[in-house]
């Protein structure tokens, strides 16, 4: 009986280690930390995963096929990418639009990420101004040429470049 009881408490004990270890772990899921973080907000949102643009250009394969949520300043809409095979996006149907790189006070648009967006909806957006902040919710669709590809479902302006000025 004492050995039924011994093993039975070793199991228990083994078993609340386990799920402590489980439960207080930091959870990595593809590659991004998921844990709260008192510094900064939980970047895995309902609709997609808040990422910054440089971290998106820096590793596009860890986002492959997933929605991500991308803030930064709008640059000017472009031809950049459209019809090329690999990530084929018909220049008939999407424009591709830059955004400006956060890591320079020099304005330079960030190229190695390709934003596609259907050509009605860029229709809503003609007024859209060199320097207006936008968020742009979307799926990475390919890393060809070791870039990051992104289909924009959702375009929203956050703040327009007048307001920036005053």
């Amino acid at each position: 009986m004492k050995i039924f009881i011994s093993k039975f408490i070793k199991s228990a004990i083994l078993i609340s280690l386990a799920v402590f270890v489980f439960t207080s772990g930091e959870t990595f899921v593809y590659g991004v930390d998921t844990t709260i973080n008192k510094q900064q907000p939980v970047n895995v949102q309902a609709k997609g995963i808040y990422v910054k643009p440089l971290t998106l250009i820096n590793s596009p394969k860890t986002y492959l096929n997933k929605t991500v949520i991308l803030e930064g300043k709008f640059d000017k809409f472009s031809t950049l990418g459209l019809d090329y095979k690999p990530a084929f996006k018909s220049s008939d149907d999407y424009i591709s639009f830059l955004i400006k790189r956060d890591d320079t006070s020099f304005n330079i648009p960030l190229s190695e990420l390709k934003l596609f967006l259907k050509r009605s909806d860029a229709e809503k957006y003609i007024d859209l101004k060199s320097g207006d902040c936008i968020e742009a919710v979307g799926t990475v669709f390919s890393d060809a040429l070791g870039d990051t590809w992104v289909d924009v479902s959702t375009l929203k302006i956050t703040k327009k470049e007048t307001e920036n000025n005053k």
